[in-house]
């Protein structure tokens, strides 16, 4: 699949219109139906989303840099206070829920908005096709005697 691209639409920038959860081509359009579902495709300029697949990578983000750390701050907190059940409840349940879930959706607008904007595709192996094979049923040619 390749990623259609007009030069009639201003340059974006993946971060602004994908925190902003905004389509990567015109920056007007939404990107989401929902929390984290993408819509099919922009209602203003058209853009089919299909080619999105931002996989793990915003949940990725979020362990490393929100749930690592919140994590740690529970295990300080018991350690240190041999904090009771309640504590953790009012202290660490919101501390975790704060910083896990509201950057998953501003992480995959931007993930989204980069894969187009830098138009980012699926690997490819690049393989003799069989016309360029000379020998016969793929055998590998040996040395000439």
């Amino acid at each position: 699949m390749t990623i259609e691209t007009s030069g009639q639409w201003p340059a974006q920038s993946p971060a602004h219109v994908g925190v902003r959860g905004r389509c990567p081509r015109c920056g007007q359009g939404h990107l989401f139906k929902g929390f984290l579902t993408l819509a099919p495709s922009c209602e203003v300029c058209g853009l089919d989303y299909s080619f999105a697949d931002p996989a793990d990578g915003p949940a990725f983000f979020v362990i490393c840099f929100a749930c690592v750390p919140s994590v740690a701050f529970a295990m300080w907190l018991e350690i240190a206070y041999t904090a009771p059940y309640w504590v953790h409840l009012f202290t660490t349940l919101p501390l975790l829920l704060l910083t896990c879930i509201p950057p998953l959706r501003p992480l995959k607008g931007w993930l989204v908005a980069s894969q187009y904007i830098y138009k980012a595709e699926e690997g490819r192996l690049v393989t003799d096709t069989p016309a360029e094979d000379k020998t016969a049923g793929g055998a590998r040619p040996g040395p000439e005697t």
